[in-house]
Formats: C-alpha cells, structure tokens, sequence
C-alpha cells in the first residue's frame, strides 16, 4: 500500500462509522407537515417523492417513502424512457387512494388534443391508473406553448373524463417568470412546479451573504410566488439542492444536520411554498431528507451550511432559469437547457439521465465544437465559461 492509498483508507475508514451513526440517526425520520396544494385542497406530503431517476426494479425505494409518510409522487412521461411510470405504477398498485400521483408532458405550441390524449393515455398505462391526481406541461420555456388553445381544450375535457383532477406547468430555464406570469394571470394553472433554490432569491443575499455576488439573482421570482400564493395556485418546487453536490458539504456538516436539510428549511421557511420534491435514490437520502419535513423557519447553523456550499459551488453552478445568455449564441445553441443537462452528468452523477434530457432538447451545442467561443464569452452574467462547458457537454451527452 503507497502513501496515497493508506491515505485514502484512513479517510475511508473515519468516514463510515459516522456515516452510519448519521444513517441510523435519519432511520427515524418521517413526514412531519403536510400542506394545502392550493385551490387542489390536496394534503400533500411537504417533502415529496421526485422519481426523475427512477428505474426498474426500483419498487422498495417508493414503498420506503410510502412507509415514511410521503403522499405526493411526481413523475412524467419522459423520465427514465417511462420506466419511472412503471416503477411506480407496480409499487403503489392496491394503494391509488393513499397517494397523489403527478405526471407530465412536454405539450409543445403545434400539439393536437388527440396527440395530448395519446400522451395522457399512455401514462394512465404506465402508472396503473385511470386518472392522475396534478398533469402539467413540462419544462415550460416558450409561452406559445401555453397559448396553444389545443392545450387548453385537452385539459378541459380531460377533465370532464375524470383523466386529471388539476394541471398547470413545471419550469426550469428560460423565460421562466414570463410563462409562469402568464400561466397565472390566464387562469391555466392550478398548480406550478419550478426551480427555486437558496442561491436564486435575493434575500439570501440581503439577509445572509451579502459579499456573494456571484450566485443568481433572481429578483421576479419571489413576486411570481407571491402571485402564485394570491391566485390559490399551488407551488411545489424542485432542483432546491443547487446542484446536489451533497458529498462536498459532508466534512462541514454537525450535530446531525445535513446541507439538504439547511436548504430544504430555507425552501419551506417560504410561506409562499407549499411543497418541494426531489429525486429520492437510496432510502438513506430519503431519510436524512426527511429530516428538514415540518420546518417553517431556518437556523444560524443552517445559514452557515448554505454560504459554505456557496463558497464551494457558486462559480460553477448554471442558473438555468437565469437565462441571461438567451440569444447569445448566433447557432441557436439552448445555453441554460445544455448546461442544465451537464449539471445531471457532473452533479447529480447520472450520465443515462443527463443524456436522455439532453437528446429531447429541440437544438443540441454541436456547433460549439467549431467556434471559437467569442459569441458568448460574455454573455453569463455570473461569470460561467460558456464556450468551456457546453462543447464538452455536447461530446459526453450526444
């Protein structure tokens, strides 16, 4: 054994008997809050169950959350090339009336009510059920795409059919605040999912970490919240890890609280929040993520979690719902959405996810492989080298 390798053991070896006290320690963990999904009236579960990487075979991971007193399930038809549907299809049969089941699709602005039906239909299939209980238009980034009036029609009869009990939309990147002011204030949405994370909200800054100038400011979206809350429009939100890079936070975290469970609190600590889901991949996660659930308010301890994980990340984390670099590039290369699906490859280490999102992106940065950079050098407002990570995106993701 060299040096290196007797290093890397000690390190090992002091690691596994505190991550196991953390394990046992997170095994008690339940749902401790449940909250109103808005006009819905939906309970939900305020941690809940995002099954964006959920595979085959994964059945005990849904009856783990089940068990936990996790209620709201968020899938889409896309996710795992449908084998997230069907997980959760054969884990909750006999248990339907226990659950709130979501899916989504992607409806795009040229979708026809029978095209809509057929995606609807087909999920029905998957998740073993004849109706869902939330159907949103996923990843929303162009507001034709709400304007389309076959949308509309789809949902209204879907409903009539008992197909769908609420709909709405999901986002992540760009022209997020205007396709969720415009969801809003036309009435298409009784509920919204979207992206909303610490390092995306101006009060962290004002409040916490003044001298961090460098994560995303995103100064509407609080007031889109807001709206939302207003209009009794139900608001669950998502990628509320920035990044998820939880084993870079591990040496800093003690007494038994975890950087997701900082960020969880500071999520729930909005009034304007009723719920977050988050991809659940081992059972320990789903415990220790369950460790923030009944939070209302956030800690100092918890404050320092987050400015470290700022110190770490905050240069290298894409703000896809930003999209200050929209239009930038002479191509049509979807900066935000390709850098989004690099943080699946890089953060969330899942390379099979990161390239089937990557493959139903309408353009792909291929043509970063033959410029020389200079269109968009500029053009992150946060500083991101843009030339630097999306042509290699492009080589591992295609």
């Amino acid at each position: 054994m060299d040096r290196r390798e007797f290093l890397q053991a000690g390190v090992l070896s002091a690691l596994v008997p505190a991550a196991r006290s953390r394990a046992a320690e997170h095994a008690r963990n339940r749902v401790a809050g449940y909250r109103r999904l808005g006009r819905t009236g939906f309970e939900v579960s305020d941690i809940s169950f995002g099954s964006s990487r959920l595979r085959s075979g994964q059945e005990r991971l849904v009856e783990h959350a089940l068990d936990r007193g996790i209620n709201y399930f968020d899938s889409a038809d896309s996710y795992t090339g449908g084998s997230s549907e069907q997980v959760l299809g054969k884990a909750l049969t006999g248990k339907r009336d226990k659950v709130y089941l979501v899916s989504k699709t992607m409806a795009r602005s040229e979708a026809s009510v029978a095209e809509l039906m057929g995606h609807l239909e087909g999920s029905l299939s998957q998740l073993n059920t004849d109706y869902v209980d939330v159907y949103l238009n996923h990843a929303v980034n162009d507001v034709d795409r709400l304007r389309n009036p076959e949308w509309g029609e789809f949902v209204e009869r879907a409903k009539a059919q008992g197909k769908i009990r609420a709909t709405g939309m999901s986002g992540h990147a760009g022209r997020l605040i205007e396709c969720l002011d415009y969801a809003i204030d036309n009435d298409l949405a009784d509920v919204i999912l979207v992206a909303y994370n610490f390092g995306q909200d101006p009060a962290f800054y004002e409040q916490f970490a003044r001298s961090f100038d460098y994560i995303a400011r995103q100064p509407d979206l609080p007031r889109v919240l807001e709206k939302a809350r207003k209009n009794d429009v139900g608001v669950v939100t998502m990628k509320t890890l920035m990044g998820a890079r939880l084993n870079d936070m591990r040496p800093y975290e003690t007494a038994g609280a975890t950087f997701a469970q900082a960020a969880f609190r500071w999520v729930l600590s909005n009034k304007n929040v009723d719920a977050l889901v988050i991809s659940m991949t081992d059972e320990a996660l789903i415990d220790e993520y369950l460790g923030a659930s009944g939070s209302g308010s956030i800690s100092v301890s918890d404050v320092q979690l987050l400015r470290q994980y700022a110190r770490l990340n905050g240069t290298s984390y894409c703000r896809h719902a930003c999209n200050d670099c929209e239009g930038a590039c002479p191509y049509g290369v979807p900066i935000a959405d390709v850098l989004r699906t690099r943080m699946y490859a890089t953060d969330y280490k899942d390379l099979a996810f990161a390239r089937a999102e990557y493959q139903i992106l309408e353009a792909s940065a291929a043509a970063c492989l033959g410029c020389s950079g200079a269109p968009c050098q500029d053009a992150c407002s946060h500083g991101l080298p843009i030339a630097e990570l999306c042509a290699p995106a492009h080589q591992i993701l295609s």
